[in-house]
């Protein structure tokens, strides 16, 4: 299941030789978003992931820059890329639908575990957003159903955090991301993702 990154991103020959395996369906930002990260070492040798949510995908990296595993994921309700400043302290009911948002960023996640005890990675402590397990929910919400589904839209049902399938956190998120810390770069959809890691280094030229 190993893939070297710089295989799968197409455009790193140059800054990483490696042994070649593709993984289909990999959308150009987030081949743009592996790229930069392996060209900057902006993942300073910690495990990565990469959040691409037009394409309602995580892709997660060791630190050396090989993809350990892709997945579907929901997101969000609401397409978005801010959090609202105080979700933090709010309960999830006083959320309303335009709040309901996966923000966009560089984050350093770490392991952790939320209220009930349940093993999860925060992305963002303060803004309440986590990577974790796909939970059982109302049935009206079909959540297993969305995350099979082709349309991206379909992914949008969570209050902001990236939700991923049972099999996948517990063999790819929790050996990777689940053990150190880690970077989690969640891509904008609201602005062109270059213009986001052009914030991120504008001492540097992207690629």
């Amino acid at each position: 299941m190993l893939v070297v990154a710089a295989m799968w991103c197409g455009c790193l020959a140059a800054a990483q030789a490696a042994t070649v395996a593709v993984e289909p369906a990999v959308s150009d930002d987030a081949r743009y978003a592996a790229a930069w990260v392996l060209d900057h070492a902006d993942h300073q040798g910690r495990p990565f992931a990469i959040v691409d949510k037009k394409a309602a995908r995580i892709h997660v990296f060791d630190g050396e820059g090989r993809l350990i595993g892709a997945s579907a994921v929901l997101l969000g309700s609401t397409p978005g890329d801010a959090a609202a400043p105080d979700i933090a302290r709010r309960p999830p009911s006083s959320l309303g639908v335009d709040e309901r948002t996966t923000p966009a960023g560089r984050f350093a996640s770490e392991p952790g575990r939320n209220d009930r005890g349940e093993a999860i990675v925060w992305v963002d402590y303060d803004a309440a957003l986590a990577i974790h397990r796909l939970r059982p929910a109302p049935p009206a919400q079909r959540r297993a159903q969305r995350l099979t589904s082709a349309l991206a839209s379909e992914h949008r049902i969570s209050l902001g955090c990236i939700v991923v399938p049972v099999a996948f956190y517990e063999e790819v998120v929790a050996p990777g991301l689940g053990r150190r810390r880690g970077v989690v770069y969640v891509l904008p959809e609201t602005r062109p993702v270059n213009d986001m890691f052009s914030a991120l280094r504008p001492d540097v030229r992207a690629p």
